[in-house]
């Protein structure tokens, strides 16, 4: 009996590893709606965490294997390094005289010099406490005060300190930080929409089977969302805000952008509503794999019940594990994948 067991067991962990390459591997042939195409820009990235322009022809990248800020100029495929020896770094913002890089933990602004060189550091926020997650992506909002994602040190606990799970607002002149909003277990990027107001992606607790489902959020100050009092019984526990949409659990919505008017990729016109596009990084926490995807997300705003209504489709698949996510001035819609060495594409109307 247990000789006839040996193939069957041998099947299954053949089969359990290659599900765990299978994202790593794959990506290099992504498939895209009818209409479109996908172009390979540039690879050997290392671990793409974020992608940020500085301009039409440069787009700045951070590498969390490299523990770097790359410069590449996606005419040439010329590169440049701006930080090294970062603790994985995760997000970053510019204005026209500073930029603010995430690493683990870790919150730095830097002054811009003519030649984009990252000069004189201020630590704005160090100490976070590092665990399952980390700090994220940092966006600028519109009063000139930081939002910087903190990820949950676990995956589900009660934290000991109140600015992990949290989305939290640093001042950008002295550092001073607190929590904008909590319950937030690991919020990998989100966006501003004029009129409208900041949309962001959350991953929800890993281990309990089809709960809790990847999440979009609205975001509204002083609120919590849920993390980790959620569970199958009170997926929205009392006090606290749902999501506006959702997506295949335990998949991780990450990168996200809003599709600007002069795109091509389809979307909602203005009068509308708007629409967003995220990565779908993939899960490991699956018996086969899911996720590897491009989302659109076409968002309305419902005036009679004052809440935001959300419509979730694939753009791509097969896309490998994509992560950062940008639209470039041009309208144009640039991801990287983060296994597979690091590839930047960019999506294309035939």
């Amino acid at each position: 009996m247990r000789r006839h067991l040996l193939p069957i067991v041998a099947l299954l962990v053949a089969l359990l590893v290659a599900r765990q390459l299978y994202p790593y591997v794959s990506g290099n042939d992504p498939t895209v709606v009818d209409g479109y195409t996908i172009v390979n820009v540039a690879g050997g990235l290392g671990g793409p965490t974020c992608l940020e322009w500085y301009d039409a022809e440069h787009v700045l990248i951070c590498d969390r294997d490299g523990g770097q800020i790359t410069e590449l100029d996606i005419s040439s495929d010329e590169r440049r390094t701006l930080l090294s020896g970062l603790d994985r770094p995760h997000g970053l913002t510019l204005t026209s005289s500073h930029a603010y890089v995430s690493e683990a933990g870790k919150l730095t602004k830097y002054n811009l010099s003519e030649e984009l060189l990252f000069i004189e550091p201020t630590v704005l926020v160090e100490g976070l406490p590092v665990g399952n997650h980390q700090t994220n992506a940092v966006t600028l909002m519109p009063n000139g005060t930081l939002l910087w994602h903190s990820g949950s040190t676990c995956n589900i606990c009660d934290e000991k300190d109140e600015r992990n799970a949290a989305l939290l607002w640093v001042n950008t002149s002295t550092g001073d930080h607190g929590v904008y909003a909590s319950g937030v277990r690991n919020s990998f990027d989100g966006v501003w929409v004029g009129g409208h107001g900041y949309f962001f992606t959350d991953n929800g607790r890993d281990w309990e089977g089809d709960h809790p489902p990847e999440e979009l959020n609205f975001l509204v100050e002083g609120e919590s969302y849920g993390w980790p009092d959620d569970d199958p019984e009170h997926p929205v526990p009392e006090g606290t805000l749902g999501p506006i949409g959702t997506w295949t659990p335990h998949t991780s919505m990450n990168g996200i952008d809003l599709r600007p008017p002069n795109s091509p990729l389809p979307g909602l016109d203005p009068d509308e509503g708007f629409t967003l596009y995220a990565t779908v990084y993939g899960s490991w926490n699956t018996l086969l794999p899911q996720g590897h995807e491009i989302l659109r997300i076409d968002v309305t705003f419902d005036e009679a019940s004052a809440t935001y209504e959300t419509s979730i489709t694939k753009f791509a698949w097969d896309a490998g594990t994509p992560l950062p996510l940008v639209f470039h001035p041009d309208g144009t819609l640039y991801y990287a994948i983060f296994g597979n060495g690091g590839t930047l594409y960019s999506v294309q109307a035939e």
